[in-house]
């Protein structure tokens, strides 16, 4: 693995000096344009046995479901075992209209085992503000499979207990967007970086002309835009499509402590340093050591020796093994593949290498920032 770390460094060094343009749609996003995130509770019926059952929410749920249609029915009457309460929620994105449609996720909150073959009755989705902006219902897809035998064993493949509905939910109020209002638009770099910013100011204003947009932060652009939402629609894209080099990211070093991945970045030196790296192994045995034991009997006649019961004795054994030390010294301003390089010669492994780079940090030789995910 460090061998192909190795191959990496040295191309990511290469890599470096040379940064290509991007779309300025890849860098930023509209302020304003977002999503909206929807929920709502509602029941799903027509499952196969395999419903809430006896569960009060289900029971108490259907029964107001079925007396807003004009039917008087007790909670002790109903049997939800092909019925199931569960929450729908759903993402509205930006700029949808009245009688559009979205998708929308339904997930069990009761004991269902299965929501295969169900159908979702009418369910209101909320905002976070309170308000119905759509409304839900239809046959749910599932992907899960669980099944379960009468001896009490049981399959289950995937999540049966979470299905969808594609264009399951009708949009019937519409989230009002600044993007058409104000003077200006915002833009927002998903990667806030002041150096990027500035040069997407540049890029606008050499494109547009001067004072046309004003880097606010690090973090977003503000920029002049026509009065006329048609106008405002064509302007955005023709911002979109700029080709905007951005600067290059600080050095980062990213290590997933679960799965011993690291990744780093091709920015990254280190200052003078030496490191001396070894490893020690003990290992400790166990063994039950089985001895005869004898019985004695004495009698008028003499002593008698015979065998007797066996006899367990634990047997430990302790072996330390130390293997030499080895050190290697990094000069000043090493980089990416001269690290991994170095690193690579002594016959570390990842987790030996993420030591290695956690003390280089604790020295101050590291001149990057290590993320620990």
């Amino acid at each position: 693995m460090i061998a192909r770390l190795a191959m990496l460094a040295l191309a990511l060094s290469m890599w470096s000096t040379e940064v290509a343009a991007d779309r300025l749609k890849d860098l930023v996003s509209f302020g304003g344009v977002r999503s909206n995130q929807l929920v709502g509770y509602g029941v799903v019926v027509g499952l196969s046995g395999t419903g809430d059952g006896n569960s009060g929410l289900t029971l108490q749920s259907l029964e107001s479901l079925i007396s807003r249609l004009g039917l008087q029915v007790s909670a002790r009457d109903l049997n939800a075992k092909n019925a199931a309460a569960v929450m729908v929620t759903a993402e509205l994105g930006p700029f949808l209209k009245i009688g559009q449609r979205v998708d929308v996720t339904v997930s069990t909150v009761g004991q269902a085992k299965s929501l295969k073959g169900g159908t979702l009755l009418m369910t209101p989705l909320m905002g976070a503000d309170g308000e119905i902006y759509a409304i839900a219902q239809g046959n749910l897809v599932v992907g899960g499979l669980g099944v379960e035998g009468k001896d009490g064993s049981s399959l289950t493949v995937n999540i049966p207990t979470v299905g969808r509905v594609p264009d399951g939910a009708t949009v019937e109020r519409m989230v009002e967007s600044p993007f058409l209002s104000g003077d200006f638009l915002v833009l927002n770099l998903n990667r806030p970086d002041f150096s990027t910013a500035a040069a997407v100011s540049k890029a606008i204003n050499a494109q547009f002309g001067n004072g046309t947009a004003i880097a606010v932060d690090g973090s977003s652009i503000s920029v002049h835009a026509p009065a006329d939402p048609g106008q405002r629609v064509a302007f955005a894209g023709l911002l979109e499509n700029l080709d905007v080099t951005p600067d290059a990211p600080r050095a980062k070093i990213v290590v997933n402590s679960r799965t011993g991945t690291v990744v780093i970045g091709g920015d990254v030196r280190v200052t003078p340093a030496a490191v001396t790296h070894g490893s020690l192994t003990v290992r400790v045995s166990e063994d039950i050591k089985i001895d005869r034991g004898t019985t004695v009997v004495t009698g008028d006649g003499g002593t008698v020796v015979g065998p007797g019961e066996p006899v367990a004795t634990p047997d430990s054994r302790i072996d330390a093994n130390q293997e030499p030390a080895r050190a290697f010294v990094f000069d000043p301003g090493v980089s990416l593949s001269s690290l991994v390089d170095a690193i690579n010669a002594v016959g570390a492994s990842p987790s030996d290498l993420v030591a290695i780079l956690e003390a280089l940090r604790e020295a101050g030789a590291l001149r990057a920032e290590l993320v620990v995910i």
